[in-house]
């Protein structure tokens, strides 16, 4: 069932800028594709994401699926990762292990711009826990405060940015 409710999520977003009318102008290539990825393929990027992790790191991440302007990206959590704002994205997120929690909404602590539309934070200040476990499936809103801490063992995430215009929020 996660399969099939992912495979579905990643198609309405694909196909969603279509609908709106809106082409990049170039066909997919290679180099902008990868449209599969088997379970025993993510089991592998789970464990490499693991060996690659250099001490302290707090996040490593791998891609899982690639069809331009569209990413999944496994991201492996073993510790707490700067909160984060994203200004033009959603992120989609689905558990694939382990647990731990969420907060979201609330104000970045020492506030940084990372680039023209994300900002990071060592913290957030009033926002609201959510638990995560393996299987659930969460939504952040672009311009949301967020922040993922793992319980013990480390989470790993399957997440996707889905950008957001004026016209479809």
């Amino acid at each position: 069932m996660p399969r099939l409710l992912f495979a579905s999520v990643l198609l309405l977003a694909t196909i969603a800028p279509e609908a709106r009318g809106q082409t990049s102008g170039a066909p997919p290539t290679a180099a902008t594709m990868k449209m599969f990825t088997s379970s025993s393929e993510v089991t592998a990027l789970i464990a490499k994401a693991k060996a690659d992790r250099k001490e302290g790191q707090p996040l490593v991440a791998e891609p899982i699926l690639l069809l331009a302007p569209y990413r999944a990206t496994l991201e492996y959590r073993p510790g707490l990762a700067p909160a984060a704002v994203h200004e033009n994205e959603a992120e989609l997120m689905y558990v694939i292990e382990g647990s731990g929690t969420i907060v979201t909404g609330g104000k970045l602590v020492e506030e940084k711009r990372v680039n023209p539309t994300n900002l990071s934070g060592k913290s957030i200040e009033g926002g609201t826990p959510q638990p995560l476990a393996k299987g659930d499936f969460l939504i952040v809103p672009e311009n949301t405060p967020h922040q993922t801490s793992p319980a013990g063992d480390p989470i790993v995430l399957m997440t996707m940015h889905v950008p957001r215009t004026a016209a479809n929020r």
